[in-house]
């Protein structure tokens, strides 16, 4: 169990610095090209930074642990819902250099990458740090993807600003929903995410 801790910790602390990163980016451009999706991405992300590096620092109770966390990424769904607004009605996006975004895709991948190897490694864990890591790295994964497919829609895609909108409505609102649903996961301190069942014949 304690090389299993080293090895997630390990990836946690990768993702926190990519967080940190890509928060510190999108807060600059954002201030740069006075964009409200950039900034409200950029505070998004560091405070999920902000969160990760608790989970990682306390050394107290699994359950204050779980649950802090659990409270955070269901308080966290509701900006995530204020740049879904603004990514429909106000800022669908912006056309970026192909070298942004293969830069952005490859943020992305990785994010993927972490959160599916967390997800392998916790999924018959019973440790609550473990559970904890795994649904910040889901919820950081899930909003890099769409971050992604709407830079990607507007940059590459052929598609009308009514079908980008409702594109951005859709996936950001199944953002939303799952960040949520991650954050009353931990809260409730039930496994409903990518764990075995045990099933007796």
């Amino acid at each position: 169990m304690n090389k299993l801790m080293d090895k997630i910790g390990r990836l946690a602390l990768l993702g926190l610095l990519f967080n940190v990163a890509f928060g510190a980016y999108n807060v600059v451009f954002g201030i740069i090209t006075h964009s409200w999706w950039l900034l409200t991405v950029g505070i998004y992300y560091a405070i999920l930074s902000i969160v990760r590096f608790v989970v990682l620092k306390t050394k107290g109770s699994g359950s204050f642990i779980t649950k802090f966390t659990g409270v955070m990424l269901m308080l966290l769904s509701l900006p995530l819902v204020g740049t879904v607004i603004l990514a429909v009605v106000r800022d669908r996006g912006m056309v970026m250099h192909e070298i942004v975004m293969i830069a952005m895709a490859v943020y992305s991948f990785t994010k993927i990458t972490l959160a599916i190897i967390n997800i392998i490694k916790s999924r018959k864990s019973a440790s609550a740090r473990l559970i904890t890591l795994r649904n910040v790295s889901l919820a950081d994964a899930c909003v890099s993807i769409f971050a992604l497919q709407r830079s990607m829609l507007v940059s590459f895609g052929e598609m009308s600003a009514t079908d980008i909108c409702i594109f951005n409505a859709v996936i950001g609102s199944a953002v939303c929903v799952i960040v949520f649903l991650l954050g009353l996961n931990l809260v409730r301190n039930k496994k409903i995410f990518f764990n075995t069942l045990n099933v007796k014949k």
